[in-house]
């Protein structure tokens, strides 16, 4: 072949070629000029540099205020700078040239195989092969149609890495502030610097000042360590930076030394200015002694350190790992602690039949960042890992600042498996297990698949089973790799799960784990928006990195709603199988509720992806609530069919009104927490007063005979609150949500008399306590009281309706046919955790919800004592460092941090 110009080939059309052309040479052109940018603005800098620091100066108004000698010296070692910066930067200058901008699209391009030097190539052998002349002509014709994308790119002239500190902003910055200083007076400073005088007056030489101070390791988190400058002693951490500065002193002194002991020789100082009348020294401290600075004989200053080695993490099994409680996890207990704080945490699983083989990590979550002593227990379900049921050997591995780590003692046990009732499913557990303990045995592993496939009725004669249990019998003895074992491990686990569980099953394992996954990016959404909310109150600008972020993080939602509407039909065509298979029948259609219309399941989908997109993590949310109850209500919807349809229409319609109880009590809890805002400050400050002056309102001080006693005030005076007109604003908005509360609640309890024949007394207390708080935020006095009647009785009145509809028509809430009507009425609660907030209002309890004598009977009994899971307790957990985390931001309001403070005590 041969080189020349890139053209279009010749095969192209006569008018397609040109347009070709001028494109090349117009993308050509602009590459080369973006490549000469690339080229002269860092060759340029330099010397710009030293221009603008010597603008500042002079701006500054300090060369003028030299002697005239010094001046001059001053302007001949700028000249001398800025020529050495120019001839440093141009010192590699290298012109670009036409072939450097061809790579240029080529690369920015992504393009391969260097397409424009092949439209620029000619055949070796001519025209004489007509064969290789058109096979020559078509890969040119590919190479001029991978030309119509190119791109240029920005350019990037690499001033960041020969600037790492971002002196430019810096020096920017310090002109800015220069020319703003000097105003209208910039032009004459300027040619005041440019002249000096040969005359000047003559300073006396400052004091000598001298400055130490230790820096601790940054992993440590400890402060900086000042020394007096007489002497003394410290101890500090190993690894700390001891950093001495010296100014001041008589002119033409000597250069000072740090000496590390007695009888040894000094480092010496280094100048900080070409007056050496500024120096510092730096030492990093690994072990003690004695450090004294000593200038022109004389010892200035000793002190005598102390360095703390330190030492590697501790880290042991509080207990030995076991099987958890409940559920296929593996309890983990373990125990860390360092002397500056632990800053990773993992635990190495190997299996005790291979010892060589690589552990299997799992890294374990921390309290915090770096925690000097931590406790913990994580219960991770490993019963889908290839070494589930094997006898493993678990190690723990804990990490300091400094990266040292500390190991705990190896600690035996069997990881927990999930059980097999399909024979088939066995079998292949069993081949599982034997290719974890023996890689090299696949003449055995092929062997059980063959004699499994030999007898296809065993799995009810499934192709897609007899195909993937083929597949991995060839991937098996074909493929050598050491990772095809670990593939057809997986397509093993895969089948038995299927045999076992069947589709349905596999579908509605995958939709939970979708509803999981976006719940957990919604929390992650709602954390990030919460921070940005946090910087905006603090006024900082969001950065770049920040944007993209947020970027991501919608992609993400995105990207999570639609593996959740994958999940949801995949589930759906599932189940209209199985309704098929079993009872030779098509999914139902609910014509009032809508439950398994797919337009309208796309609909919710569609607006969930609108919301994330436009950062309304809310409205997410509540999108993914309601799809959860349509899959719930499908769920039930087999068992429903087959009840009384009047039946049925009554259970539906005491659903419905036990959700409107939920949705008062969510209403009213948050009016509740507006009131609080809105009278907190002013509790506050009042509590404030009374802490200042104990006796101003004690029922104990006498009354003064000079001091005039006020009136009473008129009844409906009391508790007024002088509120700002935004808070008045919001309290009648207030007012008009609690009226229209209160006519949904007396329409509500008309209908549950015409359903059940009994209204709820708890449901009347409610309204009463309603129309007081209504009247309350109308006149401006204090309505929380009155709210938090209504709902302890809005409680009650739910507990109370579940009772009822359980007598009467046998529902359970949450689709449990035969459950505890407390538990039913757990989830009118505001947080609707169930039993344990149901029972916290009722007869015979106290307001802590504990059981008093005056019950029924007498006694308790315990029965309703339940222990929280684990899921409730990380719950809980989740919600404590959320509050910690608000409570150490001190910038928030008083009244905040003290409620945020109320809440922890309760922890």
């Amino acid at each position: 072949m041969t080189n020349g110009t890139a053209a279009p080939p010749r095969s192209l059309p006569e008018r397609e070629a040109a347009r070709l052309q001028r494109r090349l040479e117009r993308r050509r052109r602009l590459a080369l000029a973006v490549l000469w940018w690339e080229a002269l603005w860092p060759a340029l800098w330099p010397p710009l540099g030293v221009l603008g620091v010597g603008i500042a100066i002079a701006l500054a108004g300090l060369p003028p205020m030299l002697p005239g000698g010094w001046h001059l010296a001053l302007l001949l070692l700028f000249l001398a700078a800025f020529g050495w910066a120019a001839w440093r930067g141009f010192a590699g200058f290298r012109a670009p040239d036409p072939a450097q901008a061809e790579r240029r699209l080529e690369r920015q391009s992504g393009l391969q195989h260097r397409p424009l030097a092949a439209l620029a190539d000619r055949p070796a052998t001519g025209d004489s092969d007509p064969a290789s002349l058109a096979l020559w002509r078509a890969h040119q014709a590919r190479a001029a149609a991978a030309l119509r994308t190119l791109r240029i790119g920005p350019p990037r002239p690499g001033l960041a890495a020969r600037d790492p500190h971002a002196l430019r902003a810096a020096l920017l910055l310090s002109l800015i502030a220069a020319f703003t200083i000097a105003g209208s007076e910039a032009p004459e400073r300027l040619r005041r610097a440019l002249i000096p005088h040969l005359s000047g007056p003559v300073t006396a030489p400052p004091a000598m000042r001298l400055e130490a101070w230790i820096t601790p390791p940054g992993y440590t988190g400890a402060p900086p360590v000042f020394l007096d400058p007489a002497g003394g002693a410290a101890t500090v951490p190993a690894g700390s930076k001891l950093q001495i500065a010296l100014s001041g002193g008589p002119a033409g002194g000597g250069v000072p030394e740090l000496v590390r002991s007695a009888g040894t020789g000094g480092e010496p100082f280094r100048a900080l200015d070409s007056s050496r009348s500024s120096f510092a020294a730096e030492a990093i401290l690994e072990s003690g002694g004695s450090f004294a600075v000593h200038r022109d004989g004389r010892m200035l200053a000793t002190w005598s350190l102390a360095v703390q080695a330190d030492a590697p993490p501790r880290v042991a099994f509080q207990e030995p790992p076991a099987r958890a409680q409940r559920g296929l996890g593996l309890r983990i207990p373990w125990r860390a602690e360092d002397d500056w704080g632990v800053v990773g945490l993992r635990a190495e699983i190997r299996l005790r039949a291979r010892p060589d083989a690589p552990p299997h990590v799992i890294e374990l979550p921390l309290p915090s960042p770096s925690v000097k002593e931590a406790r913990g227990a994580v219960s991770p379900d490993l019963s889908a890992h290839p070494w589930a049921g094997l006898e493993v050997e678990i190690r723990l591995v804990a990490r300091d600042g400094a990266g040292q780590e500390g190991v705990s003692e190896t600690a035996g046990t069997t990881l927990p498996e999930r059980s097999f009732n399909h024979p088939v499913a066995r079998e292949l557990i069993a081949l599982r297990k034997g290719l974890s303990l023996d890689p090299t045995a696949r003449v055995a592993a092929r062997d059980g698949l063959d004699r499994i496939t030999a007898a296809p009725e065993r799995f009810e004669d499934d192709d897609a089973t007899f195909l993937a249990l083929r597949a991995a019998r060839h991937r098996l003895m074909r493929d050598r790799r050491p990772e095809a074992v670990d593939e057809v491990q997986a397509i093993l686990w895969e089948v038995a799960l299927a045999l076992e569980e069947g589709r349905t099953d596999r579908t509605a394992r995958a939709l939970a784990q979708a509803r999981e996954a976006l719940r957990q990016a919604l929390e992650q959404a709602e954390r990030e928006r919460r921070e940005a909310e946090e910087q905006a109150r603090r006024g900082e600008p969001q950065t770049e990195e920040q944007r993209q972020a947020e970027q991501q993080r919608r992609a993400e939602l995105d990207r999570r709603i639609q593996e959740l509407r994958d999940a949801i039909r995949r589930h759906l065509e599932a189940l209209a199988e199985r309704l098929q298979r079993e009872n030779n029948e098509a999914l139902p259609f609910d014509p009032q509720q809508r439950l398994m219309d797919q337009r309208d399941m796309d609909r919710r989908t569609q607006r969930m992806r609108e919301a994330a997109r436009e950062g309304r993590t809310e409205d997410v949310e509540r999108e993914l609530a309601e799809l959860e109850e349509m899959l719930r209500a499908l769920e039930e919807g087999r068992v429903a069919r087959q009840q009384d349809p009047n039946r049925q229409r009554q259970r539906q319609r005491g659903q419905q009104q036990m959700g409107a109880i939920q949705d008062m009590v969510r209403r009213e809890g948050e009016m509740l927490d507006r009131s609080e805002q809105r009278f907190g400050q002013e509790d506050q400050r009042r509590a404030q007063e009374r802490r200042n002056n104990p006796f101003a309102r004690s029922p104990f001080a006498p009354p003064s005979p000079f001091q005039r006693q006020p009136q009473q005030q008129p009844q409906q005076q009391q508790g007024r609150r002088d509120q700002s007109p935004e808070d008045r604003a919001e309290a009648q908005r207030d007012a008009r949500t609690q009226r229209a509360l209160r006519r949904a609640l007396g329409e509500l309890m008309q209908q549950f008399g015409d359903l059940t024949g009994e209204v709820p007394e708890s449901l009347g207390r409610a309204d009463q306590a309603m129309r007081e708080a209504d009247e309350a935020l109308r006149s401006g006095r204090d309505p929380r009281p009155h709210q938090r009647q209504a709902i302890r009785e809005l409680q009650e009145g739910g507990r109370q309706m579940a009772q009822q509809l359980q007598r009467q028509f046998g529902m359970a809430m949450d689709g449990e046919e035969d459950g505890d009507p407390q538990d039913q009425a757990g989830d009118m609660q505001p947080g609707g955790e169930g039993r344990d907030q149901a029972q916290q209002q009722g007869p015979g309890r106290d307001p802590l919800g504990r059981r008093t004598r005056e019950g029924p009977s007498g006694l308790d009994d315990g029965s309703d004592t339940r222990v929280p899971d684990e899921a409730e307790l990380l719950r809980a957990r989740r919600l404590q460092d959320e509050l910690r985390r608000r409570g150490a931001q001190k910038e928030r309001p008083p009244s905040e941090l003290d409620y945020i403070d109320r809440l922890l005590k309760q922890f």
